[in-house]
């Protein structure tokens, strides 16, 4: 009987090839082999992600507590925006997935430059209203007037150049949705190699280059995932990807265009729930100060930093299930949800223990602040209780994305996130002065439930009938 375990020797053969991109073929052989193929570069690429997010913080708060406060109210923002971005992406990686698993890569070529057509557009949208506005919305999101004053530059240059940031997005969503996950990470790994290079200098300033604070953080994102679109542009034209463009596929083509609309409309619906919740999170916490504001932004960013991987592997599952279910093998595609999940579970449970043992010097590596100890402490603390069912939960959901049924992840968000989250967090907060206390446990709360609820609706199979 052949042993499932495997040796250190494999184990490195195995990961060379995952982060070259070599293995391209998951609909057949070994499940557990193709999980790691594809969950390898992604969990890298989410990690390298999550280290950029990471250190933009630490400098950002050697700045001031109310840059911190500034990036917390401007993501909250953006999130909200990026809601649109998000759905279309879901439904690029779905539609790319399953044209792959029929073996129709100039259908997946067609969808990937609607894709890239519908969200150029979107971004034009937004930069005007971020280049205009950036004052109204900090305002809007209840920063306080020195916040404001200090930190609108920041909001108007991340908002301004967003289509750096939504490009870098949606290309690697179709690069994911090919089985090109390599690809994908190395883009990241270049667009957040630059942002961590240039923060220092453009926040600190350096040489002729002056000292542009919180705004300099923004104006290093944009050069360095501009960078990186750059780079992803030229591998769809020119480089090592299963999805080729060429000048002559530069028409928009209304029938694939409607049809990556209609399949993204749940996921838009889907996130704009779910990141609307969390901006009235984030309005919520606003009432309590800005150090208090501080913390929760720095945990946040901490739990980000954790829960990357992880989004990592429900990033591998949703491709798995889009492309086996164009490959006509639904029950493989289950299996590799269920394996794909306990993974992710067992990681989260790891995460969990380190966290309640050491939260607090984890909290003071970014801002020794007795207060913004303490909240942040507290909050990282709350959290970790659910981060196990957030490790299943995440995959789970994914995996409907994958699928193409963004809508049953979007009734799920409505009940937990809307009907449940919000509620309890504005009664236990405010009307039964629990403080911050009831917002972190409101965000523990509902993402126990959303994981109960997507596993239960998940063993019904109807996602295995979704057409994309």
């Amino acid at each position: 009987m052949q042993s499932n375990k495997i040796s250190l020797k494999q184990f490195i053969q195995y990961f060379k090839i995952a982060v070259t991109g070599k293995e391209q073929a998951f609909t057949s052989g070994s499940i557990r082999k193709a999980i790691f193929m594809l969950s390898i570069p992604m969990v890298l690429e989410m990690f390298m992600e999550s280290i950029f997010a990471i250190v933009d913080i630490m400098y950002v708060s050697q700045v001031s507590v109310n840059a911190v406060a500034t990036i917390g109210l401007t993501e909250s923002v953006i999130t909200l925006i990026y809601a649109v971005a998000i759905g279309l992406s879901m439904a690029a990686t779905a539609v790319v997935a399953r044209r792959v698993g029929e073996k129709d890569i100039k259908g997946a070529s067609n969808a990937a430059v609607q894709v890239i057509f519908l969200g150029v557009f979107l971004a034009i949208i937004i930069s005007v209203i971020g280049i205009l506005y950036p004052k109204e919305i900090l305002e809007l999101m209840g920063g306080e007037p020195d916040l404001i004053a200090e930190g609108y530059g920041y909001t108007k240059v991340l908002l301004g150049g967003n289509i750096t940031i939504m490009l870098l997005f949606l290309i690697n969503a179709i690069f994911r949705g090919a089985g090109n996950a390599s690809v994908a990470m190395w883009t990241l790994i270049l667009s957040n190699g630059l942002n961590i290079i240039l923060d220092p200098i453009f926040i600190f300033g350096f040489g002729p280059i002056p000292a542009f604070g919180v705004e300099g953080a923004a104006i290093a994102t944009t050069i360095g995932r501009g960078t990186a679109v750059v780079f992803q542009l030229g591998i769809l034209f020119f480089g090592y990807s299963k999805i080729k463009i060429g000048m002559k596929d530069l028409v928009i083509q209304v029938n694939i265009m409607l049809n990556l609309i209609k399949v993204s409309l749940g996921g838009i619906g889907q996130f704009l729930i779910g990141t609307s919740s969390w901006v009235f999170l984030m309005r919520i916490m606003s009432e309590f100060g800005s150090e208090v504001l501080a913390g929760y932004t720095i945990a946040i960013r901490v739990m980000m930093f954790t829960l990357m991987p992880v989004w990592g592997m429900s990033n591998a599952a949703a491709t798995l299930v889009g492309q086996n279910l164009g490959a006509n093998k639904p029950e493989r595609a289950e299996q590799s949800v269920w394996k794909t999940g306990k993974y992710s579970a067992i990681f989260m449970g790891i995460v969990s223990i380190i966290y309640l043992a050491f939260v607090p010097q984890i909290i003071m590596l970014f801002n020794a602040t007795p207060n913004v100890v303490k909240y942040g402490s507290l909050c990282l603390r709350v959290i970790a209780a659910g981060y196990i069912f957030y490790g299943y939960g995440m995959v789970v959901i994914n995996a409907f994305n994958g699928a193409g049924d963004t809508k049953t992840p979007t009734y799920i968000n409505f009940v937990c996130f809307w009907l449940l989250q919000l509620p309890f967090a504005y009664i236990m907060s405010i009307t039964l002065a629990f403080g911050p206390l009831g917002v972190f446990w409101a965000i523990t709360l509902a993402e126990i439930l959303i994981a109960i609820v997507a596993v239960f609706w998940f063993k019904k199979g109807y996602w295995k009938q979704v057409k994309v």
